[in-house]
């Protein structure tokens, strides 16, 4: 489990194709080439990815955290469009006890968004992504979005875009501005309007027949038998 505060700005050092997957090496730049805490099978987002620690070794430069990438991993996130020299945002999985300064965000790539505008407002900036249809019902505005790991605020929503808002600490700490054209992002909706969405899907949002009915929550044990 992330929060959505990015801890370090990476840079992909390697991409070794293994077949159908493949293994990413980060160059981890985290202060004094160290990684407080981070041990072989610890998780690590990656652009918004829970991936596995397989390697991580020490450098002048920092340190350099290896991950093996599965097939599924690169078909459903943007991992596999990055080069040697790409840029990606890291944090380290949660611990009981730290603060919750983001929003829940697993890890769990639901699709990729492409970011289609980005509007200068001096000392902000708007960032406008095209989104999925799929993924349009689980995005509110004042709701939470996870893009490419980042923990952000949905301003609006229309018409399978969406936008939200930058301040000068996100966007020097992260890589949400980097490059000036489209890019490809990973996107992560908020876990809480997964399971409303659920909910409803199977219409026990409704009352009636095939909904919620007194006989089925006494059924269940949820009344008494007065």
């Amino acid at each position: 489990m992330f929060t959505g505060i990015i801890e370090s700005v990476g840079k992909l050092t390697a991409l070794r194709s293994t077949g159908d997957s493949a293994r990413v090496t980060v160059l981890a730049t985290w202060a004094d080439g160290e990684v407080p805490g981070v041990t072989l099978g610890d998780s690590v987002a990656v652009n918004g990815v829970c991936l596995t620690v397989v390697e991580h070794t020490g450098t002048p430069d920092g340190v350099s955290l290896a991950f093996d990438v599965s097939h599924e991993t690169l078909a459903r996130t943007s991992l596999g469009d990055l080069g040697v020299g790409g840029v990606v945002n890291l944090e380290r999985a949660l611990r009981v006890g730290d603060r919750l300064g983001g929003h829940w965000v697993t890890g769990h790539v639901d699709a990729t968004g492409t970011r289609s505008k980005v509007v200068d407002r001096g000392e902000a900036w708007d960032l406008i992504y095209r989104v999925p249809k799929a993924l349009e019902p689980e995005l509110v505005a004042k709701g939470s979005v996870c893009i490419d790991g980042v923990s952000l605020t949905v301003n609006r929503v229309w018409e399978g875009h969406f936008s939200v808002t930058i301040i000068p600490h996100t966007a020097a700490n992260t890589q949400l501005l980097e490059g000036q054209a489209a890019k490809t992002v990973n996107l992560e909706t908020d876990i809480v309007g997964k399971y409303l969405r659920r909910f409803i899907d199977l219409g026990l949002g409704k009352t009636g027949e095939e909904g919620i009915t007194l006989e089925k929550l006494a059924g269940y044990g949820f009344l008494g038998d007065d």
